[in-house]
């Protein structure tokens, strides 16, 4: 038997396995990640099945399945189908993918609302991932998901879940949330919607540095220099492009050059295609929105689609344009020629922690840096979002140069983070007694739009921001009767059902939430986080 050499042997090798992967696309891979989006993944299956209403009624269910065998075999085997009808398909789904169920079903004959959530902890929790396939990412650490279908971590969602879980304790759940979080940002340059490979062109509400702040509340101050690097990091990513701005250029991804000679921030997305978790709406919607505009294209709606996508807010009025008869319509959708209060309060927070962060560190020059940074940014907020006509902070519409004129809850950040002067604050807490309080908590906008984060709906988040930021105030009789109604509603549903909800209908207390693209969910992570913060008080 003759010995030949190792070295060619390989070489022809390769070569072979080049041929006979390139008649398919095969996706990129990372640690044995798949990072290719599910339209690209999946190729003219992904299209045939997202088109298709007769086979999932929920869009996300097909993109969260999980591969019985390789993507290459998958596509191969789709290929040589021949008949592709609805039966066909539902077939071939089924023998090729494991398809996810909603994880809605636990249920509790405790009557101790805040005992069912501690036993919930333990039900939303997932271990850390060995291995996966399809669109999941992996974490190396076990984290929480909010339930229902939402089988994976999202971002903004986790820094409400752990509110709860600090006032249950769960210090190292929370340290796994957090390295979690730097693990993404080390990853991927940022911290993802979600951990899907689908969320990897836009993020979420940038709360890392509050949540770094729980932490630091519960392990001591070292903790905000041991994330000091992953702090950095997802300050870059929201300001990107900050030193390419001009008058000419005055826009570039998230970050908007002012006339004044501030950066400001807005929600933006990598991709201008349709959302692949909601891709038949998307797809609606955009087809709508040019037979209203015909100067729009596409891609343009399907950019604004996926922006509100990153405020969490999907979808809200804040979004629209109120027309004539003073109805809201999705086709309408601008989001980014919107700056966000919220989003612009929470990166002024990003560069405070910034400052304190390298102030520890002693390093004296970046800590001014941020210092400074956050100083223009406060400014900057007090000038562009405070509605002298209206008394209240609302978004920014930076093409029409004024106030969107759409009062929602994104305004009571500049109280949350003492961004608000006392007199502003004082005219927003009549505002929100005169418009958005509600027999069960505050309302989060006062339009009925058929959108989830519109009348009649209420959401955890935003009642714990409403009845931190009037206590920071002063106003605690107001900020005790927010929370006194939001838990009697919580406690009443709970009575009922023996669920924690993702919304709540705080307008008609017999009724239940609604609108969206989805129906409402249970579990709830922020719903849960909430509570127990709220209740243990």
């Amino acid at each position: 038997m003759k010995n030949y050499p190792l070295l060619p042997i390989l070489n022809f090798l390769f070569v072979l396995f080049f041929i006979s992967c390139s008649t398919v696309k095969e996706p990129e891979v990372e640690n044995e990640v798949i990072i290719l989006p599910p339209e690209e993944l999946y190729g003219e299956l992904f299209y045939d099945v997202q088109t298709n209403p007769e086979i999932f009624d929920d869009s996300k269910t097909f993109v969260d399945a999980i591969p019985k065998i390789s993507i290459q075999e998958i596509r191969l085997n789709y290929n040589s189908l021949e008949d592709r009808n609805t039966q066909n398909l539902i077939k071939f789904i089924e023998g090729h993918f494991l398809i996810p169920q909603e994880t809605n079903a636990y249920r509790t004959d405790s009557s101790s609302i805040n005992l069912h959530i501690n036993k919930l902890w333990e039900v939303l929790k997932r271990p850390a991932d060995v291995s996966v396939s399809g669109t999941l990412l992996p974490l190396p650490q076990p984290y929480i998901v909010p339930g229902g279908r939402f089988r994976e971590i999202y971002y903004w969602d986790s820094y409400f879940t752990m509110l709860g879980l600090q006032e249950d304790g769960e210090v190292e759940t929370i340290r796994n949330m957090v390295d979690n979080f730097s693990y993404l940002i080390e990853t991927y340059g940022f911290i993802p919607n979600g951990n899907r490979s689908y969320y990897l062109s836009r993020s979420q509400p940038p709360f890392y540095s509050l949540m770094v702040g729980i932490l630091a509340e519960m392990e001591g101050s070292q903790t905000l220099l041991k994330y000091l690097p992953y702090l950095q990091k997802e300050y870059d990513f929201w300001m990107n492009g900050e030193k390419l701005l001009s008058v000419e250029q005055s826009t570039n991804d998230r970050v908007v050059l002012m006339p004044g000679g501030e950066i400001l921030n807005r929600y933006w997305d990598a991709r201008d295609t349709p959302r692949p978790e909601s891709y038949r709406e998307d797809v609606e919607t955009a087809n709508e929105a040019l037979k209203k505009s015909p100067g729009r294209t596409k891609e343009e709606v399907y950019r604004n689609l996926r922006a509100a996508a990153e405020s969490g807010w999907d979808f809200s009025s804040r979004w629209l344009i109120k027309e004539k008869d003073n109805a809201f319509h999705l086709s309408t959708i601008h989001t980014t020629d919107i700056l966000p209060v919220d989003l612009n309060s929470l990166l002024y927070h990003l560069e405070m922690t910034l400052h304190n962060a390298y102030l520890a560190e002693g390093q004296k020059e970046l800590s001014e840096e941020y210092r400074n940074r956050s100083e223009i940014r406060k400014e900057a907020i007090l000038k562009y979002f405070w509605d002298e006509e209206e008394k209240y902070f609302m978004d920014y519409n930076f093409r029409l140069g004024k106030t969107t004129g759409v009062l929602s809850l994104a305004g009571v950040y500049p109280l949350y983070f003492k961004i608000a002067t006392t007199p502003q604050a004082i005219n927003m807490n009549k505002k929100v007694e005169e418009v958005f309080l509600k027999p069960g908590g505050v309302v989060t906008t006062p339009y009925n739009t058929g959108q989830q984060w519109d009348a009649p709906n209420g959401w955890a988040p935003l009642q714990w921001m409403t009845i931190t930021g009037l206590r920071n105030y002063g106003f605690e009789s107001q900020a005790d009767l927010i929370k006194d109604n939001w838990l009697d509603l919580n406690k009443e549903i709970y009575n009922r059902t023996y669920k924690m909800l993702e919304k709540y209908n705080v307008e008609d207390l017999s009724k239940e939430s609604g609108g969206g693209e989805y129906p409402t969910q249970d579990g709830f992570g922020w719903t849960n986080g909430v509570y127990q913060k709220l209740s243990k008080e």
